[in-house]
């Protein structure tokens, strides 16, 4: 009787990387708690949008952890008898909505920019490298701070001024990659194929360049959200009614010495959910990593056999 070796089916990616963050508990807890924040920056104001606005003078700082007046005042509430817990469900829409915008829009310029620059001639690098210099050269929150104060604090002003400070963090990053993919022996096979440099940029360059982008994108999402806070506790962010996780914060911090949880919880939840996003960041790193990515993998083998 003769036997077959048959060699196993590779898994597919979803589940591949599905099975490399059950690997890695800290990076799973982190992705949990962000898909809870996506949930209530989704349906939270929908939901207690109202519960957060009313205002109820009687209770106003009252202390946390008092059941008796239901889940909502959990949390406390703050100098105008407004329930924190709903306050701060309701400003995660306006917190994850400016750093989304302001992390996605820097990454495609910088990233289009960055691709430009490292594979176009070397004055075209030069110009668009001047360029990103010039940005780099002031603070990005001092340009945010005079920015919003002549336009004014709103939404769309605060996403716009945080996404120009962060262009050339993709620009760079993305011209040091496209330098070094670009003499590859792939691309130069599609530059004698005859492929155009639009395709050999985005069908062969852009998929390698992608996975340091995304890890880089990670991180900058908890800078930009900590920028935002930083402009609202300033008091040129967003302004009321609209409320963020930073404009919480500032409003209670005159209440520190007899109402503490005012800027706590707010500040709490900045705090775990930049660190669940430099936790994400780290397995992003080593997972999207083919030469790294064996560690993930080994460590969810093992658990395995141990099983």
């Amino acid at each position: 009787m003769t036997h077959i070796n048959t060699i196993p089916d590779e898994p597919k990616p979803l589940v591949r990387f599905a099975r490399m963050l059950w690997a890695d508990k800290f990076a799973l807890v982190a992705v949990l708690f962000l898909l809870v924040i996506l949930i209530m920056a989704v349906i939270g104001p929908a939901w207690l949008d109202a519960a957060a606005q009313k205002q109820n003078l009687r209770g106003r700082n009252a202390p946390p952890f008092e059941w008796d007046r239901g889940w909502l005042w959990v949390f406390g509430a703050d100098a105008l008898g407004r329930p924190l817990l709903a306050r701060i469900i309701v400003a995660t829409q306006n917190t994850m909505m400016v750093a989304a915008g302001a992390v996605l829009f820097s990454a495609i310029m910088g990233t289009v920019l960055g691709l430009i620059a490292g594979y176009a001639g070397k004055r075209t690098s030069q110009v668009i490298l001047r360029l990103a210099d010039v940005i780099m050269s002031f603070p990005s929150l001092l340009i945010a701070v005079v920015v919003l104060y002549i336009l004014g604090p709103s939404v769309s002003n605060l996403i716009i001024v945080l996404s120009i400070t962060r262009i050339p963090v993709y620009l760079r990053t993305t011209r040091a990659e496209v330098l070094e993919i670009r003499e590859r022996m792939f691309v130069q096979a599609a530059k004698v194929m005859g492929a155009s440099s639009r395709r050999i940029i985005f069908r062969h360059i852009l998929p390698v360049v992608l996975p340091t982008l995304m890890t880089i994108a990670t991180l900058d999402f908890a800078f930009v959200m900590l920028a935002e806070s930083s402009l609202s506790f300033l008091g040129i962010g967003i302004q009321p009614p609209d409320i963020t996780w930073g404009l919480m914060i500032a409003q209670g911090k005159q209440y520190l010495t007899n109402a503490w949880w005012l800027s706590f919880w707010p500040g709490l939840a900045i705090i775990l959910t930049t660190l669940s996003l430099n936790l994400l960041s780290n397995w992003m790193r080593i997972a999207l990593d083919p030469t790294q990515r064996w560690r993930l993998e080994m460590r969810q083998t093992k658990k395995g056999a141990e099983a």
